[in-house]
């Protein structure tokens, strides 16, 4: 497996951004522009990852493609479909978003239409409308793993697969999202298993971060630093490197650049790479 950022840290210049993380050790990288970027911009950042031999892990849409008001869900598909296009030129393992929800303010929150048929149905063909306006060959559209929306687990993932039915969709794994109960957590090498045991073949990039479990009623759950949780670090990159030796595990949400520095670090000595 390969570690990478989610940031990008503090950088002027494309050769700095890409020379900087490469000097620390994490060779998988978000690309840090969008589609929108002016085209040398975005050429220079492509260069930059490849004279630093980064792999270029991501490029993410983080927009509500299922929004309620149909100018906004318009525009959102738009995007995604432009990002898709920038991620199948990038060679990029994945272009992620997660599902979106026309259920509420949050675009990413947890509400009970979220499940509903008519929200699923809406949302594979939305899926397979930007993968064939796209038609990407270099990379995959992926939805990202979580709580409150699908795919909450691997069988959902699978049920996903089945009726997207594209060979442009592929799995975007964040274990720590899926992990929503007290089986989950307390056996969390067993989940572990079963992700990769289900979604094997499939999965294009992976999320790496850890889970904790609060001490207050009811039960809750926080994600925090890798190490400041109980997640099975080594059974993760394990699985993930018999999955694929190049498979990039990407440490995120946290909130500076010494905060992302300490993190690649103990993960680095933990797993002694």
């Amino acid at each position: 497996m390969i570690l990478g950022l989610s940031s990008g840290l503090t950088h002027n210049t494309p050769e700095e951004w890409a020379k900087r993380l490469a000097d620390i050790g994490a060779r998988a990288v978000v690309f840090p522009v969008d589609s929108n970027a002016p085209e040398d911009v975005i050429a220079a950042y492509e260069k930059a990852a490849k004279d630093n031999d980064l792999m270029i892990a991501e490029v993410g849409v983080w927009r509500n493609t299922l929004s309620a008001d149909p100018e906004e869900r318009e525009a959102c598909i738009r995007y995604a479909i432009d990002q898709l296009r920038l991620a199948d030129r990038l060679h990029a393992r994945c272009c992620v978003n997660v599902l979106g929800t026309p259920c509420g303010p949050r675009w990413d929150g947890g509400y009970r239409g979220n499940f509903s048929p008519e929200v699923y149905k809406d949302a594979i063909a939305m899926i397979q409308h930007i993968i064939d306006s796209a038609a990407p060959v270099n990379t995959k559209y992926s939805i990202e793993s979580m709580p409150w929306m699908i795919p909450t687990g691997p069988d959902d993932y699978l049920k996903l697969i089945e009726d997207i039915d594209r060979p442009g969709f592929g799995v975007h794994l964040d274990v720590v999202n899926m992990i929503t109960s007290p089986q989950r957590y307390f056996f969390n090498d067993d989940f572990l298993r079963e992700c990769f045991d289900k979604l094997g073949g499939r999965i294009c990039s992976c999320h790496l971060k850890d889970i904790n479990l609060r001490q207050e009623y009811t039960f809750m759950l926080e994600e925090c630093a890798c190490g400041k949780g109980t997640l099975d670090i080594e059974l993760y990159a394990k699985l993930a490197s018999a999955e694929d030796p190049d498979m990039p595990m990407i440490i995120e949400h946290l909130g500076s650049d010494e905060e992302y520095l300490e993190s690649l670090t103990y993960v680095q000595k933990r797993l002694g790479i």
